[in-house]
C-alpha cells in the first residue's frame, strides 16, 4: 500500500538530529516558555522575513488569538465581519466566530481552490474588518489588487498559513504578506511537530505583546493579568523539533514540486481536473495534491483497490456542517462543487519515483 503520508518515514530521515534536540531539552529541565521556543521563534522570524513570531499551542489558536488581539487593541469589535474562502476547513470559521466576528463566505475559484480575488469588493461591508486568506493546499493567495482594496477599505489583511510555509510571492514568502498570519505545525504539515503546535507572525509590536500575552493566560509579568487570556504555548520539545526540522523544509518542499511536476505531466486522463497549471513555480508548496473527478468515490475505491491511499479534504464545506447550520440557506455551487469532486493524492518528501509512477499509471489507466 502506497500511504498517503507515511509520517514515520518523514520523521525518521532527522531522527538522529531530533532525538539529539529532544534529550538536550529533556536534560536542561526548562519545559515551556525556554531558550528552544525562543530560538524557533527567531528561526522562524528569519525564515519568514517577518518581524514577530510567537509560538502557540497550534494553528486553530493562532488564528484565534490574532482576531482576539485586535479586539483587545480597539481593532475590531464583536458583530464585525470578516471574508473568508468558503471552502476553506472550518478551522478558519471557528477562528472567527469564537472571537463573536461574523465570518461572510466568499466563492473560491474553481482553477486554483483559493478565495475569488475578483469576488471580495462586493462583500465588503461597512461591518467588514478583515479578510482571512487561506493558502489552501498550499498555494500562495495574495496580488496587488488584493493589497490596494485593503488598504481602500481599512482592512486587516491575516494569512491562514496553516498549509503553505515556505510559498513564496514576488520574493516574499507565505506569512509575510499580511498583517498577521498564523501557522499550523500539526505533524502532517509540511513543517510537522511531533504533536501540536503552531505560531503566529506579524509585522507589528504591539499586536505581537498583545498575542504573547493573551496566549499566556493574558499576562506579560507572572501573576500579573492584562487580559483573560488562554493557556497556548508552545512546549519546549515541539519547538526543539521543529527548529531541527525547519533547517529542511526547502528542499522538502522542493521534492514535493518535483513530485507535483510529475503528476501535472503525465497525468493525462480526460475524466480527472489538475490544479491549476498557470500557478506560478514557488507559489505553490503541495501541501497537497488535490484533483478533481465527476466519479470521486469510483476512482478512490478503484484507487485503493490498486494499493493507493488517498484523503478527501473536505468532504462537507462549513456551511453544511450542523455547528454552522444557520448558513445552510446560503447558494455556494462552486464551493459545493469543489467539495463533491476533490481528491488528494500522496504527496510527500519521502515518496519513491517508483510510487508516483504507479499513481500515475493507475489514474491514467482509470475509466
Amino acid at each position: 500500500m502506497i500511504k498517503f503520508l507515511d509520517l514515520q518515514t518523514i520523521n525518521l530521515a532527522h531522527q538522529k538530529e531530533i532525538e539529539d534536540a529532544i534529550l538536550q531539552t529533556f536534560r536542561s529541565g526548562w519545559y515551556l516558555l525556554g531558550e528552544k521556543v525562543q530560538d524557533f521563534e527567531k528561526q522562524l522570524s528569519a525564515y519568514c522575513n517577518v518581524p514577530h513570531a510567537i509560538g502557540v499551542a497550534n494553528g486553530l489558536d493562532a488564528l484565534r488569538l490574532i482576531f482576539r488581539a485586535y479586539i483587545e487593541l480597539g481593532v475590531m469589535k464583536e458583530g464585525d465581519e470578516v471574508l473568508v474562502p468558503a471552502n476553506t476547513y472550518i478551522a478558519s470559521l471557528l477562528a472567527i466566530t469564537d472571537n463573536k466576528l461574523i465570518p461572510v463566505l466568499v466563492e473560491p475559484d474553481i482553477e486554483t481552490y483559493n478565495i475569488d480575488l475578483n469576488k471580495i469588493e462586493e462583500k465588503i461591508s461597512s461591518k467588514t474588518k478583515a479578510i482571512l486568506l487561506v493558502h489552501l493546499y498550499g498555494s500562495i493567495v495574495f496580488s496587488d489588487e488584493i493589497k490596494t482594496l485593503s488598504e481602500k477599505y481599512n482592512l486587516k489583511i491575516v494569512e491562514d498559513n496553516a498549509q503553505a510555509i515556505g510559498a513564496v510571492w514576488n520574493g516574499k514568502k507565505s506569512g509575510s504578506l499580511g498583517n498577521a498570519a498564523g501557522f499550523s505545525f500539526y505533524p502532517g504539515k509540511n513543517l510537522g511537530a511531533l504533536g501540536d503546535a503552531g505560531a503566529v507572525s506579524c509585522q507589528d509590536e504591539s499586536l505581537a505583546k498583545c498575542i504573547r500575552a493573551l496566549a499566556n493566560y493574558g499576562s506579560q509579568k507572572k501573576y500579573v493579568n492584562q487580559y483573560q487570556g488562554y493557556n497556548s504555548r508552545l512546549d519546549e520539545i515541539q519547538a526543539a523539533v521543529l527548529s531541527v526540522k525547519l533547517n529542511y523544509l526547502d528542499e522538502e518542499n522542493n521534492r514535493r514540486k518535483e513530485i507535483a511536476n510529475r503528476y501535472l505531466t503525465e497525468i493525462r486522463n480526460p475524466k480527472i481536473v489538475l490544479p491549476d497549471h498557470k500557478i506560478e513555480e514557488h507559489s505553490h508548496v503541495y501541501h497537497l495534491f488535490v484533483i478533481r473527478t465527476d466519479n470521486r468515490d469510483l476512482l478512490q475505491k478503484h484507487l485503493e483497490e490498486n494499493g493507493i491511499q488517498t484523503l478527501i479534504h473536505y468532504p462537507i464545506p462549513p456551511h453544511h456542517q450542523e455547528a454552522y447550520s444557520h448558513l445552510k440557506k446560503l447558494q455556494l455551487p462552486i464551493t459545493e462543487k469543489i467539495h463533491d469532486e476533490v481528491l488528494s493524492l500522496p504527496i510527500s518528501p519521502v515518496m519513491k519515483d517508483d510510487e508516483v509512477t504507479q499513481i500515475i499509471k493507475t489514474l491514467n489507466f482509470f475509466s
